[in-house]
């Protein structure tokens, strides 16, 4: 009589193996709707939530704030209250506000060789990082910083320190920081753009890229006042950091020549570089997709506006409807007019 088969033997089917769920597709943010976006830096004098309000009444259609006070060391932990972050969020989706950028403070230099300011740096930067995060934010722009009487590659080891120590344990999420190039005043780093792709490569686990400005990027010696000028400085950008890393472009005139490695700004049109050169950066095709935030001075009640329909005019689209009065902001016009004597910049936080 045959053996009878054992029973308790069990057939396996791949059919039965577990296979995890594969990960959802990251959502796409509301404000990433294919069309320009153009925003300005506004205050958080107040309510931070009323920043969100401000870039909205002015015509923007994304902005750019500082999380705290940026002339000052905040104490203690410096973060929102979880109710203020949370309410800002939503505001934020009301108005459809987007991208968010947070600029990091003016005191931190992460290349700072005195190892006191440097600690002072990381731990600030830190709490930057803690705040956009709790903001929701989409960028943090922040300086390279300033070697000082040290030297340019021990300043340039240090920020990517610097970085890594502040990004230390904390969930990012969406957020990107952004290295802004910048004018070459005194021994800031950023100026070249080989030296921010050094920082970049030297940080493959961070989620980094590059904030271009065009005043900085002016001052430093790139003639973007021509087509040809333009098309230099953005193969340079390409063969660097890429051009693909680079999420935002700060809008500013500049107040200073060509090649003078000082960081002054302007209103659109009324500075050195012009109105003609911005609407050919506002329209290049390699630039489509980043987000024009402007930067400009307030030296009269209205500034701000004027240059908000200054860009929109100058990039060939309307101004956006204010939701409150259903009507479109007036577009004031961009022509060169006598100027005035420049008063002082005034205050966003």
């Amino acid at each position: 009589m045959p053996k009878e088969q054992d029973s308790t033997r069990l057939n396996y089917d791949c059919a039965d193996e577990y296979h995890p769920e594969p990960s959802p597709a990251p959502e796409v943010p509301p404000w990433k709707t294919g069309g320009m976006r153009i925003g300005i830096h506004t205050s958080i004098a107040g309510d931070i939530a009323l920043s969100l309000d401000r870039a909205h009444e002015l015509g923007a259609n994304a902005l750019q704030i500082f999380s705290a006070s940026p002339r000052m060391w905040a104490h203690g932990i410096g973060r929102l209250a979880a109710v203020d972050a949370e309410r800002f969020r939503a505001r934020r989706g009301e108005l459809q506000l987007g991208p968010l950028v947070i600029h990091g403070n003016y005191l931190i230099n992460l290349a700072s060789p005195n190892p006191v300011l440097r600690a002072r740096s990381v731990q600030a930067f830190h709490q930057e990082i803690v705040r956009a995060v709790d903001l929701g934010a989409d960028y943090l722009v922040a300086h390279p910083g300033s070697f000082c009487d040290g030297h340019l590659q021990a300043g340039i080891a240090a920020i990517v320190q610097g970085l890594r120590q502040a990004a230390r344990g904390q969930k990012l999420g969406g957020l990107r920081i952004l290295l802004e190039n910048t004018a070459g005043q005194g021994h800031s780093i950023g100026s070249k753009f080989e030296e921010l792709k050094a920082i970049l490569d030297a940080c493959p686990d961070l989620p980094l890229g590059v904030c271009i400005d065009t005043a900085h990027t002016f001052a430093a010696g790139w003639d973007i006042r021509t087509a040809d000028g333009l098309e230099l400085a953005l193969r340079e950008i390409e063969r660097t950091v890429g051009l693909g890393r680079v999420a935002v472009i700060h809008v500013n005139d500049s107040k200073t020549a060509l090649g003078s490695r000082v960081d002054r700004h302007e209103h659109i049109g009324k500075g050195k570089i012009g109105a003609r050169a911005f609407a050919r950066i506002l329209s290049h095709p390699l630039l489509n997709g980043r987000a024009f935030i402007l930067e400009t001075p307030i030296d009269k009640p209205g500034d701000d506006r004027r240059n908000v329909a200054a860009l929109w005019k100058l990039a060939g689209k309307p101004l956006p409807t204010n939701k409150r009065t259903k009507k479109a902001l007036p577009i004031a016009g961009v022509r060169r007019v006598r100027r005035v004597p420049a008063k002082r910049t005034a205050a966003r936080f």
